[in-house]
């Protein structure tokens, strides 16, 4: 398994769409040194803003994109035979490609975060801990994205894969409004229509804080601890899914 993580991990650092991406992440770094000059009003507030949607938007289109052809490039190649006819399991390989793209995804956020924390001492930018909380549920989001993607590529082609991962991705956000127009608009019965979606679809708005960063003195740190908890267990649901239906999957040589 973990020579299966080591070997995704070479294949994705070698990737030129891995390194387009991380050229064009630079450029918008360069655009946000000037953004306190360009903008009127709260520009500590739109330089964090910038930073975190950016690193989640770069990152979003890699795990879609690149991991959505992953396993289907395997099977296109056939080098999935050879490597399901070594003694390993099927989990073994679910979970070896799953720790390899994770792996990558945390270095290059670790590299990123670092290098946006520097921005904001180099600004005088007070680092509030929810800005560091921010960026581990942002990785958190990619980790649930990765487990989807990993999910449907199991069962569905390349391109439906990546629609549906977008919507989830979008309307997994979009809950709280639904919510609120059911409420005022729609019934009770909707209501709990909504309320059994929220729990299927990813928690994508319980991760996303930076909307309150600065806005609260007193954030509670148990809600941080279970929404990181429950992030990690749908990763993990999502992952046993992944591996049962992979294991009664037929490959035609």
């Amino acid at each position: 398994m973990f020579n299966i993580a080591l070997n995704t991990f070479k294949e994705i650092v070698r990737n030129k769409f891995l390194y387009m991406i991380l050229f064009f992440w630079l450029v918008f770094i360069i655009f946000s040194l000037s953004l306190g000059q360009l903008t009127l009003g709260n520009s500590e507030k739109i330089i964090v803003d910038f930073w975190l949607a950016m690193i989640e938007i770069f990152w979003l289109i890699w795990v879609i994109f690149v991991w959505s052809q992953l396993l289907f490039k395997e099977i296109e190649w056939k080098t999935i035979f050879l490597i399901l006819s070594k003694p390993i399991n099927r989990y073994e390989f679910i979970l070896g490609k799953f720790i390899g793209f994770t792996g990558t995804i945390a270095l290059i956020v670790f590299i990123q975060a670092a290098l946006f924390l520097s921005v904001l001492l180099f600004k005088d930018i007070t680092i509030d801990y929810l800005i560091v909380m921010s960026l581990i549920f942002t990785f958190l989001k990619l980790e649930i994205l990765l487990a989807l993607v990993f999910f449907f590529s199991t069962f569905m082609s390349n391109i439906v894969t990546v629609l549906v991962t977008i919507m989830i991705y979008f309307s997994a956000h979009s809950l709280s409004d639904l919510m609120d127009l059911a409420k005022r608009v729609w019934g009770v019965g909707l209501q709990y229509l909504i309320q059994a979606i929220q729990v299927v679809l990813p928690p994508m708005e319980s991760l996303n804080i930076k909307d309150v960063i600065w806005s609260f003195k007193d954030f509670s740190v148990w809600l941080l601890a279970l929404n990181t908890l429950y992030a990690v267990v749908y990763i993990a649901v999502i992952l046993y899914f992944t591996v049962l239906i992979f294991n009664r999957k037929k490959f035609e040589n």
